[in-house]
């Protein structure tokens, strides 16, 4: 197991970098992570995977929501989504690489490697790789973390030195329509946190009280949570969570 850096125990970190639509800023965008890096606060991104093996910093499986484009992400070649604009600014689907290259160290970058498997299991690697190279030779703080326990174990293979944590909730059946009820279950129960050499958790706020979430704190684990949205819920998690990852509004930073 390899720890958190205090670091990410510190200023509070901007969900998917610190984005504003009305500010031009998208979501996971260079634009959002730079005003991130100039506030101050730890970012939060996520990863796919393009059709041409490289972490695309990008959090939905569809380019829908979120470009003026459709279809999976994993189907086009990084070189064609850096030529698709983001709706609500003047940034396309960018690299992690380039991502390392901007942030530099300045502040703690916390990486989500979403789900490849489709249900948890592990059928995955690629991305897992593809994040293992890009972080290789970076020397800021940087963690990763992911929702399907296998990704960090093969993290755990590629980049033992890198810390690694789980993303985790309540696993409803109404979040997670596509997941059976035993994975769900299983999940719920947070049971690979020391099997995949975890250090952290980054859990869902509205959840903080789950009594395995006081277990990981009482045998040292770091608690992060997401997603806050107002100071009234940041006040509420802290009474549990180390730190924060938040969105919609600017938190102070602790001196």
């Amino acid at each position: 197991m390899t720890t958190l850096p205090d670091a990410f125990l510190k200023a509070p970190i901007a969900h998917r970098a610190l984005h504003d639509i009305d500010a031009g800023r998208p979501e996971n965008s260079l634009s959002a992570i730079r005003a991130a890096i100039d506030a101050g606060y730890g970012i939060e991104i996520d990863l796919q995977l393009s059709s041409d093996g490289q972490a695309m910093v990008f959090h939905d499986y569809d380019l829908g929501r979120l470009t003026i484009e459709g279809g999976p992400i994993r189907k086009r070649s990084a070189t064609e989504l850096a030529r698709i604009p983001l709706k609500g600014g003047r940034d396309t689907v960018r690299t992690l690489p380039e991502v390392l290259d901007l942030v530099a160290g300045r502040v703690p970058l916390l990486i989500e490697i979403k789900d490849q498997d489709g249900a948890m299991g592990g059928n995955l690697g690629r991305l897992e790789q593809a994040a293992a190279t890009a972080l290789s030779g970076y020397e800021g703080p940087a963690a990763v973390m992911s929702f399907n326990p296998q990704s960090m174990l093969r993290m755990a293979a590629l980049a033992p030195d890198l810390p690694r944590g789980l993303t985790t909730c309540s696993f409803t059946p109404e979040d997670w329509p596509l997941l059976p009820a035993g994975t769900l279950e299983r999940l719920r129960a947070i049971p690979d946190f020391n099997h995949v050499g975890a250090s952290f958790i980054s859990h869902e706020a509205r959840d903080l009280n789950r009594p395995r979430v006081s277990d990981l704190t009482n045998r040292g684990a770091a608690i992060l949570c997401w997603t806050i949205r107002t100071p009234r819920q940041e006040a509420e998690a802290r009474k549990v969570a180390h730190n924060i990852t938040f969105e919609g509004y600017l938190p102070p930073i602790p001196s």
